[in-house]
């Protein structure tokens, strides 16, 4: 059995985790949304992130690296703190703080991907790749609700991501094959 170095180990349990978070905060914004064709995306999005859970997991079990019982419990606690607040943070705010997560979690599985090549593990480049590109996808979704609100601007100076600034450098519009994406979320 190949030795995964710690990052590896660590970025892949968080992710794992951070994943439950993530479907946690989409199902109080899609209770929290109007628009039924609003709602039915974010309820799609919601299950992206429970298949890309247990995609990690599987990926998790082939190396024996256990869950983190730390990440389970901080990331259970905060993707329901998250999904509570969508109910009362008004329509913006959960756009937009979901494009900006979406944005760097792009970058989580390309890292993993970096890493596992690393040791000259391909064999889950595949899902890999697939995860980040859905990830952005979801960033592009959240992104374009809210590209044109007077909030906007404001909060792309604050907190930095926006319709100028991504936490990645993947181009749905220009999207490398697989074997060619390692030149994404390069450090």
């Amino acid at each position: 059995m190949i030795q995964l170095n710690k990052e590896l180990i660590t970025l892949l349990q968080q992710a794992y985790s951070a994943e439950k978070a993530a479907a946690f905060a989409y199902i109080g914004h899609a209770g929290s949304v109007k628009d039924k064709t609003e709602k039915l995306k974010i309820k799609q999005i919601e299950l992206d992130e429970w298949n890309h859970r247990a995609d990690v997991l599987k990926i998790m079990q082939h190396y024996n690296i256990p869950i983190s019982k730390w990440y389970e419990f901080k990331y259970h606690v905060i993707g329901k703190i998250i999904s509570a607040s969508c109910y009362v943070l008004g329509w913006f705010m959960p756009y937009y703080f979901a494009g900006n997560l979406e944005s760097g979690n792009v970058c989580e599985y390309f890292r993993m991907k970096q890493y596992f090549n690393a040791l000259g593990i391909t064999k889950h480049d595949v899902v890999l790749y697939e995860m980040g590109i859905k990830e952005k996808e979801h960033e592009v979704f959240f992104l374009n609700a809210i590209k044109d609100k007077k909030a906007m601007s404001f909060f792309e100076k604050i907190f930095l991501w926006g319709r100028r600034k991504s936490l990645n450098n993947v181009d749905l519009e220009n999207k490398l094959p697989v074997e060619k994406s390692d030149v994404y979320c390069k450090k």
